[in-house]
């Protein structure tokens, strides 16, 4: 079977069961695992690479509402790579290729491939994605076996966590300029983590928030992951931002519990190592437990200014 991916967290998926020589094809940001990045590259984005925050939300909107996609699908390369099997997603057009980007590239085939779009809302979703891609691309037996994995550390990451301890109140920033809040299945990663999402809701997209309804919901825990980015390139934008007193003032930022996350690895993509995240956002709740050092590094602290210190 020839494989073409064009969403990241298929593409881990996909590695995950075993199906590196299958894959032929993948988009400009499967980057994980290494070896996805020698792979023939069949769809890029518009977006300027040098574009700030601010400008890709501005770019972003002016595509949305020209009904423009984001994304362009090279219908040579993809036609020469003739694949069995192309998937994609139909949750986030912004974040990665939808089955719109494709409509054209397939009318030109003479023999089209088959689809798999990939469209998760919650946890259940995740995992049953996976059992999906496995049974679609033949691997069903390695997929429950994945799943049984991911099973066992969620079971052991529950029996350390305190049944009777209060849940911090998080904040789960998505973007910065300007702010959105998380949700899907993110706040719901915090909950099994142990902690308490204020803002986001599960099984909903981000949502755009003013400053001041962060500020006014005074969380206890700020976890900064702006989507695509890893944990210093997400500590840097924080860092340059110029924030009025009232955000020093909130109890996160004043006493010291804003953190930046790996969000590109273990938080934005729908696959495998959402489990990682889970339990890099558990050893944060409750830092007395267990987690593997991969999950201790998926969190970035960023140390208070003086300036939150003097309010």
């Amino acid at each position: 079977m020839r494989i073409v991916s064009l969403l990241p967290s298929a593409t881990e998926i996909l590695f995950a069961l075993g199906l590196d020589r299958e894959i032929v094809g993948v988009s400009h940001e499967c980057d994980f695992p290494s070896r996805a990045k020698t792979k023939p590259v069949v769809i890029h984005s518009r977006l300027p690479h040098d574009a700030s925050p601010a400008e890709i939300d501005r770019l972003v909107s002016e595509y949305v509402h020209r009904g423009e996609s984001l994304y362009a699908v090279d219908a040579e390369v993809l036609e020469s790579l003739a694949p069995d099997l192309i998937v994609t997603q139909d949750l986030c057009h912004v974040c990665a290729a939808s089955p719109d980007d494709l409509a054209t590239a397939l009318a030109r085939f003479d023999r089209r491939p088959e689809v798999l779009c990939l469209n998760p809302q919650d946890l259940v979703d995740v995992w049953r994605d996976i059992l999906w891609v496995g049974e679609e691309s033949c691997r069903g037996h390695e997929a429950e076996a994945l799943l049984e994995k991911i099973g066992a550390r969620l079971g052991e990451l529950e029996q350390q966590l305190p049944r009777s301890a209060e849940r911090p109140r998080v904040a789960f920033l998505e973007w910065l300029q300007p702010f959105y809040v998380s949700g899907h299945w993110v706040p719901e990663m915090i909950k099994v983590a142990g902690g308490e999402d204020i803002l986001g809701k599960v099984r909903t997209p981000s949502v755009r928030v003013h400053l001041q309804e962060i500020v006014e919901a005074e969380p206890e825990i700020l976890l900064i992951a702006p989507c695509g980015y890893n944990a210093q390139r997400a500590r840097k934008e924080y860092q340059s931002m110029d924030l009025p007193d009232q955000w020093y003032a909130m109890p996160a930022v004043r006493n010291g519990r804003v953190y930046a996350l790996e969000a590109n690895s273990y938080f934005s993509r729908s696959g495998p190592r959402l489990i990682t995240g889970i339990e890099a956002l558990a050893k944060l709740f409750n830092p007395a437990i267990e987690v593997s050092r991969e999950a201790e590094s998926a969190i970035l602290p960023i140390t208070a200014s003086a300036r939150a210190a003097s309010i």
